[in-house]
């Protein structure tokens, strides 16, 4: 289905703007979808729905969508009215070092694959609604007192979600939570949706969502869909652009990694050792078989972290207890390749280092 989106898009991403500018009605073409650029755009657009009791349901990303997104906008179609699609590469969430300047920006490509997607959405029986709006704002709406700064000492208005927020994720990108429970309790306010739709690849962001939620009581359902992967197994990211042909080959080491450790738990293990030595043991052998190759065939790679978690603080737990589960998450590092051969395709923006994420979830018992 991917497929058939993409080539689709081809045709339609030639009359789409290059760039998100534009007025207040716009459309994608050969739609009925507004793109709306401004906070007071979107209110107005919501004030009928909310008179009328037909509900919206939410799905935040930064653009470069890829087939996670739309079975996120798919999900939200089936269960709500109206599906707003909010696209915004916020900076509050990178860190003051991160890529935050070669982030992939499609604009085009996006709203081809949402006006494509809305067709097929169209042709389904079985959902509520569609694609009504995608939200695409400045920073200069979204952080109407000026951009506060990336630092981790920077002044302004945020929210922060602790503990949960500072580790793992939270750990390697001090900022990162912060800026994202900021910018979404923003979108939260502006589209005041039913319902917001998150990837389980993201696992802590999920559980900083609902932390989010629950702590300042908003009136809002957080839907969590499944981690969509590639047929090899590896979760699919807008980060994974970057990585090329050959790290691309290597990446799905977090994912058989993490696999590893899921059979040692379903084989009988439940401490903390037992289970993650089974992931360690897989990215400590496929980088020494990387590192044993020449600088211009191997991948290098390093752990950021494997973890083992309780599903509802993140905290890292010693034993599971099979009646109430576990996460078990990591993070690599891919670095940039070593010694590129010419003509070799290193990934989007000439291939810098990728941080890749994943989890699965030790379902309770």
């Amino acid at each position: 289905m991917q497929l058939q989106l993409l080539r689709q898009s081809r045709t339609l991403a030639s009359c789409s703007s290059s760039s998100p500018s534009g007025s207040r009605f716009e459309k994608i073409p050969s739609t009925s979808i507004r793109v709306l650029r401004t906070v007071e755009s979107v209110r107005r657009w919501r004030r009928p729905h909310t008179i009328d009791q037909r509900t919206v349901g939410l799905v935040p990303t930064m653009g470069a969508l890829h087939e996670g997104h739309l079975s996120l906008i798919r999900a939200a179609a089936r269960e709500n009215h109206n599906v707003v699609v909010s696209i915004y590469v916020n900076p509050a969430q990178f860190g003051v070092a991160e890529d935050l300047g070669s982030y992939p920006v499609t604009w085009a490509a996006d709203m081809a694959v949402l006006a494509a997607l809305d067709r097929e959405l169209a042709d389904d029986g079985a959902n509520l609604g569609r694609i009504s709006a995608v939200f695409a704002p400045t920073t200069a709406d979204m952080y109407p007192a000026g951009f506060p700064g990336q630092a981790v000492d920077s002044k302004g208005s945020f929210v922060t979600i602790t503990p949960v927020g500072e580790v793992l994720e939270g750990a390697s990108r001090p900022t990162f939570f912060r800026g994202v429970a900021t910018v979404c309790m923003k979108l939260f306010n502006i589209v005041q949706p039913e319902r917001v739709y998150f990837g389980q690849k993201d696992v802590q962001q999920t559980v900083v969502i609902r932390s989010l939620v629950r702590d300042f009581m908003l009136p809002i359902e957080v839907v969590v869909g499944p981690t969509t992967r590639a047929t090899d197994g590896l979760a699919l990211s807008s980060r994974n652009v970057y990585l090329g042909a050959r790290r691309r080959a290597v990446a799905t080491v977090l994912h058989r990694a993490l696999s590893a450790a899921q059979a040692a738990y379903a084989g009988g293990a439940r401490d903390r050792e037992t289970v993650l030595g089974a992931a360690k043991k897989v990215t400590k052998d496929v980088l020494s078989e990387q590192m044993a190759l020449a600088p211009e065939k191997r991948v290098r790679f390093e752990v950021d972290y494997m973890s083992l978690a309780d599903p509802s603080t993140m905290e890292e737990l010693a034993v599971v207890d099979p009646e109430k589960g576990g996460i078990l998450s990591g993070a690599i590092r891919m670095l940039p390749v070593e010694a590129p051969r010419e003509g070799e395709d290193l990934g989007h923006s000439g291939g810098p280092a990728v941080r890749l994420i994943d989890n699965i979830i030790i379902q309770p018992s």
